[in-house]
């Protein structure tokens, strides 16, 4: 027997170190975060502008904007550290950093992020006031993607905002000018708040979409089409967006705000490709500062000792109670395999966890070698059975006929040769057998016709069928081609033929037929014998099986032909099975692939 597992390699000794550098280590982060928390805050708290915040997040998102990716970001983020004084970090949802204004700022980002910058869901505007609620996208207006204009386009449509201008300040003494919006879109604005535009000066030209504008708003109504449909909102034809992404005058059935939300995630949608991914701001303190330090007084550092020794001592028992509950069933598992008694002992199932699931399994495999082992003293004990008769045979027919007790003619020789050839028959089916066991069993597959084989067995079988007086006749269709090993289906016909004729009493018929199923064909030997009982016919393809109790060799037949039928079967891919009616007959199906 082994010995004792040595301390230091113990699991529970393991077990114990892993329990208190985890419990150390996450005790000490966080005590310093903690403590690097509390700082950032209380600084924050007395001295953070918040206008820097402001303008380093506005910054940011309009770059994020108007650009696909974060590749540029870096000039962008050094300019803003550099006025604003503070550290500042931009990194993926996952937290790796993309771009910093230092290395230092880099190394130290706070535990939550000052902002998500995101251009296509930027953060709701603070409420105000009591007013009613209105319909506000929260995209940014910078976020243009396709509908950004040519110059082409810009030129035609600010030389009509220059005309319409001209009117108002001209005819209707309006204070106008133009704005030009970050499309490239000219755009009206009074001096004098909510004076209206008069439409006797308002350009319909300048109003309607441009060429680039109706491609990128066509592309915008699909998908709002699509999101009403999956959310079941009904849309009255036509429906229109203006380039102010203002719906049309069309009825739709659920009211504005249902298919505004989906201009709204359409607009997302298209735009995604455009701007940049969203990522995380973390705006950290001046990297020129020194980090503060915490301090505790005498009171409040017994206190994190004997908090942090407290936790040590709790985390240490627990861990023990659980090592040992783990390591007894070990123990008890180790101590049953090692029984030297050999028998196949049953290990105890004491829990539900993952080692009550390594006892099952280690039960299960112990079943499986104890009927490994009976099966093998059971086909040893028959092999043996099967070759003693004609050895028997061999060798007492050779005697008599040493001892002048019988007359060594031919009719001898012939009995002695047929005594041979069984034994040979025999030894030729455990090759084949083993073969298939190993893995080693060898197939030359070629195109064949299955009719064909069908009828040349039925010609080899005919001499033994009229001898026993029994009808021997075949159906089969025209197109039965296959890929298989003739030679070896041969055997699996003459097997299934030998115990047809074999069990079929006189005057009685055995029928072979084939035809064509879905996906191969299916090959039926039909005899009508005396059956098999329902019983025994999970067992009729096991090797040395035999319906007779008395295992005599009456019947003929070494009773490997059908375990060699199954196996050479399932090599070409197929299967085989029997249905068997008792005193009727009994009907084997071989269904083989194409």
């Amino acid at each position: 027997m082994a010995p004792e597992v040595p301390l230091r390699d113990s699991l529970l000794l393991r077990l114990l170190i892993a329990s208190f550098a985890i419990s150390l280590v996450s005790i000490a982060a966080t005590a310093w975060l903690t403590a690097r928390s509390t700082t950032i805050a209380i600084k924050q708290e007395r001295g953070q502008i918040l206008a820097d915040d402001a303008t380093i997040q506005n910054t940011l998102e309009g770059f994020a904007a108007v650009q696909p990716n974060w590749d540029e970001a870096g000039r962008t983020v050094r300019d803003l550290a550099r006025r604003t004084g503070r550290g500042i970090v931009i990194t993926t949802r996952a937290r790796e950093v993309i771009t910093a204004s230092d290395r230092s700022a880099a190394d130290r980002l706070p535990l939550t992020a000052s902002a998500v910058i995101d251009p296509l869901n930027l953060s709701p505007p603070s409420e105000q006031g009591a007013g009613p609620p209105e319909q506000v996208s929260r995209i940014d207006p910078r976020a243009v993607g396709p509908y950004l204009l040519p110059a082409a386009e810009r030129k035609k449509l600010r030389e009509l905002a220059r005309q319409e201008v001209a009117c108002l300040n001209g005819t209707q003494g309006l204070r106008t000018y133009i704005v030009e919006e970050p499309s490239g879109r000219p755009a009206i604005r009074d001096l004098h708040a909510g004076a209206v535009t008069p439409q006797a000066c308002a350009t319909k030209e300048l109003y309607a979409p441009t060429p680039t504008e109706a491609k990128a708003l066509t592309e915008l109504t699909a998908l709002v089409r699509t999101c009403a449909v999956r959310n079941r909102i009904r849309v009255e034809e036509p429906l229109t967006i203006d380039p102010q992404f203002r719906l049309g005058e069309a009825g739709f059935e659920q009211g504005a705000s249902a298919l505004d939300d989906c201009v709204e995630e359409g607009r997302r949608e298209q735009l995604a490709p455009h701007v940049a991914p969203a990522a995380l701001l973390f705006v950290t303190s001046p990297s020129q500062t020194a980090t503060p330090v915490f301090d505790l007084s005498r009171a409040g550092t017994l206190r994190v000792l004997g908090t942090t020794g407290l936790i040590l001592t709790v985390t240490t028992a627990i861990t023990a109670v659980v090592a040992i509950r783990l390591i007894r069933p070990l123990r008890t598992l180790t101590d049953a395999a090692r029984d030297p008694s050999g028998r196949h002992l049953r290990m105890p199932l004491t829990t539900k966890d993952e080692i009550s699931y390594l006892a099952a399994a280690l039960n299960e495999l112990s079943e499986r070698r104890e009927r490994t082992d009976q099966q093998r003293r059971v086909m040893v004990s028959d092999i043996a059975h099967e070759l003693r008769t004609p050895l028997s045979n061999i060798r007492g027919w050779l005697d008599a006929a040493q001892d002048g007790l019988a007359d060594p003619d031919s009719s001898l020789v012939a009995s002695l040769q047929e005594e041979a050839g069984l034994l040979q028959h025999i030894i030729d089916d455990l090759q084949v057998l083993a073969s298939a066991d190993a893995g080693s069993l060898r197939l030359n597959p070629r195109e064949l016709s299955l009719r064909e084989l069908a009828e040349q067995s039925l010609d080899a079988h005919r001499t033994a069928a009229q001898t026993g007086r029994v009808a021997l006749t075949g159906s089969f269709t025209d197109d039965l081609t296959i890929e298989g090993d003739p030679v070896r289906l041969r055997q699996v016909l003459g097997n299934l033929l030998s115990n047809a004729i074999r069990h079929t009493p006189p005057n009685g018929s055995v029928t072979v037929s084939a035809h064509r199923v879905e996906g191969g064909v299916e090959l039926h030997v039909a005899d009508t014998g005396g059956g098999i009982r329902p019983e025994d016919l999970p067992r009729i393809f096991d090797r040395f099986w035999r319906a007779e109790q008395s295992r005599s060799r009456n019947g003929g037949g070494s009773g490997l032909g059908l375990s060699i039928v199954r196996h050479l079967v399932r090599a070409h891919g197929g299967e085989v099975y029997a249905v068997s009616s008792p005193g009727t007959e009994t009907v084997f199906t071989v269904r083989l692939p194409t």
